[in-house]
């Protein structure tokens, strides 16, 4: 009777709109329950460049990040920019991904500069898992629009897709058009600062992602403090006086700090001085500027990364809100400095810190960035979610890849890899998730960890590492006890050093990892 009476007042096609209507309900409240996830990449950022790592730079922000979540004190990257960001997205190493090198094409499947259709990226798959997907600030694993953030699963995207170098705009050393959804943009010349604009457009984007009702995955790619050495004068004059000692002063102190704060062993040894006597030091006042400059951007960083927290806090966000940092290489020795003249810090000049000051931001390794030795590739991996970690604090020692950054998000959103997605075979992953870790004490893990850039190549297994430089003998170190790379053990114990170059080969012909230079072994077709 009911449903006659219901057929009879016409009613009876609602039924169905009714049931998909609860249905939507119920798949919204439980995409609700996912968390926001945040990933934040520093470009060029030495090991000790944070004051949770040692540094005398202020960076209250991540500090408390690191201090109310967890520190990782053992993550690696894949040496420079390309490679680590095309690893973070896809969970895949870098050649696997087209990004053996850079973002030109060389011919080869594995070098062809930008993400190739075999992977995947985290935005796609969480897209596809209910997440409103955002992106701001470099992007650099594809020039041409297509193969921009659009067109790899980011619902927006405000940034800069060729490579970085921008602070102040324009600039007259680089080109760098600014983009926001494919739309070139020109920002006010006179307020902008790309450490800061990037923050702003990406609340901005996630303040009206709360309209969609759907969580949110931002990836927060800044340019700092990636040479030119430009920042803002009242960020500069925190710390005028306060490289006046020099380059090994400075790294003398980073170091007891480390040690205090649990970051390395007490027996940890520094790894030799790439810099001269201070005293031997002919434009000390030129050099001192160079790092004030450098710590003014670094600050700068962290000033935004609180003002991006605030907002989280006020729009009611940042409980189930999992936020990660970590840095796309070590610090870089590149040296540049285009325009002698010009007053370091500010828009007119075009200079990079150098090897000396690169030496103290890796405190207290070995090498530098693009190079496999520890001071390339290592980074610290700030994990943040009030939500879900219990025992805030914690260091955490155990060895992990940039590659494990999107499983992890994954777990968190409770998406699946994908064996295809529009229609292609996708590569099995790389990376493992370390949602475990959270939760879990340290484990020593045997877990093989392979890199290899321009000819740079290394193998960790547990704590034993076989690194070399291009066209340079294989060098062994228990890390263990050898943090710093300082004792090679390749002669002592030639067997293992032998089993370590075969793994290593095998992981290269495995990934079809090239001879370099690359260009003596274009192939044509």
């Amino acid at each position: 009777m009911k449903a006659f009476l219901l057929e009879m007042m016409g009613l009876v096609v609602m039924l169905p709109l009714l049931s998909a209507c609860k249905k939507d309900q119920a798949e919204n409240a439980e995409s609700l329950q996912k968390p926001n996830i945040i990933v934040v990449l520093a470009d060029d950022m030495g090991y000790s460049d944070l004051g949770c790592t040692g540094s005398e730079i202020a960076t209250p922000n991540l500090d408390r990040l690191a201090q109310n979540g967890l520190l990782f004190t053992h993550a690696y990257n894949a040496s420079r920019c390309c490679p680590s960001r095309a690893s973070l997205l896809t969970r895949l190493y870098q050649h696997r991904a087209g990004i053996g090198f850079m973002n030109g094409d060389m011919g080869l499947p594995q070098y062809q500069g930008y993400l190739n259709d075999k992977c995947v990226t985290i935005a796609e798959v969480l897209q596809q898992s209910g997440y409103r997907t955002l992106m701001s600030g470099k992007w650099h694993v594809g020039d041409k629009p297509e193969q921009w953030p659009s067109n790899r699963g980011f619902d927006q995207f405000y940034g800069i897709p060729a490579g970085g170098g921008l602070y102040f705009y324009p600039s007259k050393f680089v080109n760098r058009p600014i983009y926001r959804n494919g739309e070139a943009v020109v920002p006010d010349s006179g307020s902008f600062y790309s450490t800061d604009n990037f923050t702003d457009e990406a609340i901005d984007f996630i303040d009206k992602a709360k309209e969609t009702n759907q969580p949110f995955f931002l990836y927060l790619a800044y340019i700092a403090p990636h040479f030119p050495l430009q920042a803002l004068p009242e960020d500069i004059r925190k710390y005028q006086g306060r490289y006046d000692q020099g380059y090994a002063a400075t790294r003398d102190k980073r170091l007891a700090r480390q040690k205090e704060l649990n970051i390395v062993d007490r027996d940890v040894v520094l790894s030799p001085e790439d810099f001269p006597d201070w005293e031997q030091v002919e434009d000390k006042a030129k050099e001192i500027r160079k790092m004030e400059v450098y710590a003014a951007q670094v600050d700068r960083l962290d000033q935004n990364i609180g003002k991006l927290i605030d907002f989280l806090r006020h729009s009611g966000q940042l409980e189930n809100t999992v936020i990660f940092f970590l840095s796309d290489n070590g610090a870089s020795a590149e040296t540049f400095e285009r325009a002698p003249e010009a007053e370091i810090g500010t828009a007119h000049s075009f200079t990079s810190y150098g090897q000396h000051w690169a030496n103290v931001s890796n405190t207290p390794y070995r090498m530098y960035k693009s190079m496999e030795h520890e001071g390339g590739i290592i980074t610290p991996l700030i994990v943040y979610w009030p939500k879900g970690i219990a025992q805030i604090g914690k260091l955490i020692d155990t060895p992990v890849h940039i590659t494990d950054i999107m499983p992890t998000c994954l777990e968190l959103a409770n998406a699946r890899y994908p064996e295809q997605f529009n229609a292609k075979d996708i590569l099995p992953c790389d990376g493992n998730s370390i949602l475990p870790l959270f939760h879990s004490p340290n484990t020593v893990s045997n877990r093989h960890f392979f890199w290899e850039h321009m000819g740079n190549g290394a193998v960790r297994v547990g704590h034993m590492k076989l690194v070399r430089r291009h066209h340079q003998p294989w060098e062994l170190y228990d890390l263990g006890a050898d943090a710093t790379e300082t004792y090679d053990l390749s002669g002592q114990h030639p067997q293992q050093a032998e089993e370590l170059q075969q793994r290593w080969q095998k992981w290269a012909d495995e990934l079809g990892v090239q001879p370099w230079p690359i260009t003596d072994n274009k192939k044509v077709e």
